[in-house]
């Protein structure tokens, strides 16, 4: 492959690089009194590494892209769409809706400050990444998280085929409508955690926050801790063995419960034949 290089420059021109091919693009900077949107779309084999970009929609509909020490701030709106083939590297991607239909993406060591971030998005790898930001990775599928900290509102909504390990998330309304999810040795805090999921598996895991667990199917909870947990399981199908003390569960529909003791058992719901075993 014959790789052309584009060094040390400033763009700021609409598309800039549009349509380029076999490019790396090295310490440049995308800036400037023109504004211009969209500088490598449609483009494919690119190399990004210790740039800087602060103008919008850079990577759509790119193939092959490999980005690496670079930052992409807050008016870099958008930044990766319809997209695929793609790795990103100790960079910082700090614009709204940063990562969105892309597919076959692997990230590593980055920090993401980024609402509405991951949106169907389709086989994601990611180890050792920071983000915040609210509606992370709705209905995205083949998620792979390892040592991953998160923190913001309603993540991971409407997910499938996803396994989690060794992350702290601090998060509300987390996995609402996820199909086919496994949490490993992770940290889990955060309200009204996992309503309607069908086949969550938690194992080795610290929860924490109200009403979790509600409405779900195929629940299993494994060896795990949980804290500040009232009303839990209400209308769930669920196999839990808890290994501290809750305040109330409520109403399971169907399962096991295993919990060394609980303040409340609410069971006045005629349909709901769980149970729960306490000592």
């Amino acid at each position: 492959m014959n790789w052309k290089t584009v060094e040390k420059q400033c763009f700021d021109e609409e598309r800039a690089l549009y349509g380029s091919e076999n490019l790396k693009v090295i310490n440049c900077k995308f800036d400037g009194p023109a504004d211009g949107e969209s500088a490598l779309k449609e483009s494919k084999n690119i190399v990004v590494d210790g740039c800087y970009w602060n103008l919008r929609y850079p990577f759509w509909h790119d193939t092959g892209l490999e980005i690496g020490n670079t930052e992409l701030t807050e008016l870099c709106r958008a930044a990766l769409w319809y997209s695929e083939d793609i790795v990103i590297r100790d960079s910082k991607l700090h614009g709204i809706k940063a990562l969105r239909e892309c597919r076959d993406v692997t990230m590593e060591k980055c920090d993401i400050i980024s609402p509405e971030f991951g949106w169907s998005v389709h086989n994601i790898r990611m180890e050792e990444c920071k983000a915040a930001g609210e509606y992370f990775m709705m209905r995205s599928t083949g998620l792979m998280f390892r040592n991953v900290e998160f923190k913001g509102k309603y993540s991971f909504q409407y997910i499938e085929n996803a396994v989690f390990e060794n992350c702290v998330f601090d998060t509300k309304d987390a996995f609402w409508h996820g199909k086919n999810i496994t949490v490993r040795n992770s940290v889990v805090k955060g309200e009204y955690l996992a309503w309607y999921s069908e086949n969550l598996t938690l194992e080795n895991c610290k929860i924490s926050g109200t009403q979790p667990f509600c409405y779900c199917k195929g629940l299993k909870l494994i060896n795990c801790e949980m804290h500040d947990a009232d009303l839990c399981f209400e209308k769930s199908e669920v196999d839990a063995t808890v290994t501290t003390p809750l305040i109330s569960i409520k109403n399971p529909l169907s399962g096991c419960i295993k919990v060394p003791a609980v303040g409340e058992l609410i069971m006045d719901d005629p349909f709901a034949k769980g149970t729960v075993e306490i000592g």
